[in-house]
């Protein structure tokens, strides 16, 4: 067994409170062994956290992560017009390298921040999972599956990748990797092909994850086509489980906040994204009080446009009080545990707790720096202070995947100069 101690640090408890301690790991199992005083002596290595903060790494409920390329390409617009006039047209263009290459950048992006895990839906998944694997992450993968403007044959074959993909890659990377079906919406995926494939995945033991309720305009066509709320419309087809988790949940009623707490259906807020495309937004208070598992995501870096969590932490906190009118809404607490085990919980990892026999993912924070003094409530500065910058540290499943500041899993400047490349050409190819 090899060990690694992580030393002189405070650490974040399930409990949020914060405590000096050090940490020590089995890094073949990728599990804490233990939490306490003066553990230096018994590890074969060390990473020194003295004036930081030890925190679960961070949880990206929900993201696209190879559109860092289109970070900036197309701004200030409705999803709609965003999607269909900028977005999609390019997506068209992208080739698996491209994907690839948007992976690399992304997965830097979220190491250098202190995200340990994520979920993501997009297409050319055996590239992302590629990334996954010589990065060190854990990720929740799927093909991202859109039927309209497609024929049956098609359509069909776009669901039945999603499914294949999510048989094969689930437990590679040594299990960092696991997978879900991913319809794109209950808009964007015809009810015929949902009534197809939502019972294979069943059979198959595959969670589902899908947008829902993102916009008004995602509302009207369900409840005038089929006379029912859209978690009423996925309820009725399989798809609002315990395993499953949705994205946005801007739009939700009493009455679909009530069935996603029945079901134990996870939402992942996305409250920079929902912002910056005025979407709406989600009622999490109420959502949390109902009961339902509520977690963060970033969504995709076209639409935020950095995958910082603690970005989202410090905007789900300031949406919350002002969507419920109510300055004692989404507290740092709620913030910060959103950002750690909710996300978790959310799309079914095993993360998120700093605790003996739980998955070694961290991400340690400095605290030495003007904008995190005084240290009265390290978890509000986390909430509302603390910047991806902050990050010293970053380990995952044991492994150290970045060490002050350097990332030691991906190459930096030759990610950034790959990305560059790519990115200029597909603008060209799409004509911007």
């Amino acid at each position: 067994m090899t060990t690694l101690a992580i030393t002189d640090g405070q650490i974040l408890r399930p409990d949020l409170t914060v405590t000096a301690a050090d940490v020590l790991i089995d890094q073949d199992a990728g599990d804490i062994i233990e939490l306490g005083s003066d553990l230096e002596a018994d590890a074969d290595e060390t990473l020194d956290a003295a004036g930081s903060l030890v925190t679960p790494g961070f949880v990206n409920g929900h993201c696209h992560i190879a559109m860092t390329l289109l970070r900036g390409y197309a701004d200030d617009k409705p999803l709609d017009a965003w999607l269909q006039e900028d977005i999609w047209p390019a997506e068209g263009e992208l080739t698996p390298e491209d994907v690839r290459v948007g992976t690399e950048l992304g997965l830097l992006e979220l190491i250098k921040s202190g995200t340990t895990a994520f979920a993501d839906m997009y297409f050319h998944v055996p590239e992302i999972a590629a990334v996954v694997e010589e990065a060190g992450l854990r990720a929740r993968l799927g093909h991202g599956i859109v039927t309209i403007g497609k024929d049956g044959d098609v359509a069909r074959e776009d669901a039945r990748t999603s499914l294949e993909i999510a048989r094969e890659y689930d437990g590679a990377a040594d299990g960092r990797i696991s997978t879900a079906f991913m319809p794109h919406s209950l808009t964007t995926v015809g009810s015929e092909y949902l009534e197809e494939f939502v019972p294979e995945a069943r059979e198959a033991g595959v969670p589902i994850h899908y947008h829902a309720n993102e916009t008004e305009d995602e509302v009207a066509p369900i409840v005038e086509e089929h006379g029912q709320r859209p978690l009423a419309y996925a309820a009725e087809r399989g798809m609002l489980e315990s395993e499953d988790f949705v994205a946005h949940g801007v739009h939700v009623d009493e009455s679909e906040i009530e069935l996603l707490a029945e079901a134990g259906t996870g939402v992942i807020h996305c409250p920079a994204s929902n912002m910056k495309l005025a979407s709406g937004m989600a009622p999490v208070e109420r959502m949390r009080e109902a009961g339902v598992t509520v977690g963060l995501g970033t969504d995709g870096a076209a639409s935020n446009n950095d995958l910082s969590m603690l970005d989202e932490a410090r905007d789900a906190a300031m949406l919350g009080k002002l969507a419920a009118d109510d300055a004692s809404a989404v507290p740092a607490e709620a913030a910060v545990e959103m950002l750690t085990a909710g996300s978790a919980d959310a799309i079914g990892v095993e993360a998120g707790r700093l605790e003996e026999g739980a998955p070694a993912d961290f991400a340690v924070i400095g605290l030495e720096q003007p904008h995190l003094t005084p240290p009265h409530d390290l978890v509000s500065h986390l909430a509302y202070a603390a910047a991806a910058s902050d990050v010293r540290h970053t380990v995952c499943d044991g492994q150290v995947l970045m060490r002050d500041r350097e990332v030691l899993t991906l190459d930096e400047a030759a990610v950034r100069e790959r990305a560059l490349e790519a990115a200029e050409a597909l603008a060209a190819r799409a004509g911007q």
